[in-house]
């Protein structure tokens, strides 16, 4: 199994470029997997840096609806022709965010149409449930709430009509492989919690052990309290490895450098994860 970061924040090494987003290309199964395509077009000029060939692609899955995840898909498309892009049906809400230096709120969802995507080969496979992509790969679908202190943000917003609400972002999830030495789940950002997350993989797949949780965490805005019962539960639940990408944050990615040491790692654009 190989995890390529096509896509990120910061740029690992000279001669890729840094994006505020996310992109992660998953080979595994005989398959490659792209999951989420960054914000622009970091994801084809990396991919390039990389030698990998993006018509390659077998399946894209969108972790959420939010630019910095999708932006890239109208690149990406052009690169595979026709591919089958899996997500959740809430990808298409019309999502906003109200920053505090910014007067008015901000329109953060996907930036195309539908059609424009389909008019490039994309056929969306929306589920709320999980989607099996193959013997070991799977999505989580929809992902249940169960810790206290896991919370979603409230300056992301839905709009309804002509009405803002927060958003329960029901549309966020994470891609999980199985592997001999235990699960590896890689998230887009977390937004409905990194534990819970974790939890809801084990519940799916039977499998308690955690090998390695890659992507973005987003505890870059949490508490010192949540990030303190976040990375005592990691602790816990025994992962094995820790990259974080993103929307992490430094604090947090600091505490998590300290508590598990060399098990730790910063997973940036350039960075590359192989698992014998």
């Amino acid at each position: 199994m190989r995890l390529i970061t096509l896509c990120e924040n910061t740029a690992a090494k000279p001669g890729f470029m840094a994006e505020w987003g996310l992109s992660i290309l998953l080979q595994a199964d005989n398959l490659n997997v792209l999951f989420d395509t960054g914000g622009s077009f970091a994801v084809v000029r990396n991919a390039d840096k990389f030698g990998v060939d993006l018509s390659v692609v077998d399946k894209i899955v969108l972790s959420h609806g939010h630019a910095d995840h999708t932006g890239g898909l109208r690149e990406v498309l052009r690169r595979t022709g026709e591919r089958e892009v899996i997500a959740h049906p809430a990808i298409w809400e019309a999502k906003y965010t109200k920053r505090p230096y910014e007067e008015k709120e901000a329109y953060i969802g996907v930036p195309f149409a539908r059609e424009e995507l389909e008019s490039l080969g994309a056929s969306f496979k929306l589920s709320k449930e999980p989607v099996q992509i193959s013997d070991n790969i799977m999505t989580t679908g929809e992902i249940a709430m169960t810790t206290d202190y896991e919370t979603i943000e409230p300056n992301l917003l839905v709009k309804e009509g002509d009405v803002l609400k927060p958003d329960p972002l029901a549309d966020d999830l994470a891609l999980v492989v199985k592997t001999e030495q235990g699960l590896v789940i890689i998230l887009g950002c977390g937004h409905r919690g990194i534990i819970n997350t974790i939890r809801h993989a084990q519940r799916l797949t039977g499998e308690e052990r955690v090998y390695t949780v890659v992507g973005g965490t987003h505890l870059a805005p949490a508490s010192e309290e949540r990030i303190d019962k976040t990375v005592a539960e990691l602790k816990r639940i025994g992962v094995h490895r820790i990259g974080v990408s993103h929307c992490t944050g430094f604090r947090a990615s600091v505490r998590l450098a300290q508590t598990f040491g060399d098990k730790f790692f910063l997973n940036n654009a350039g960075s590359e994860f192989t698992l014998p």
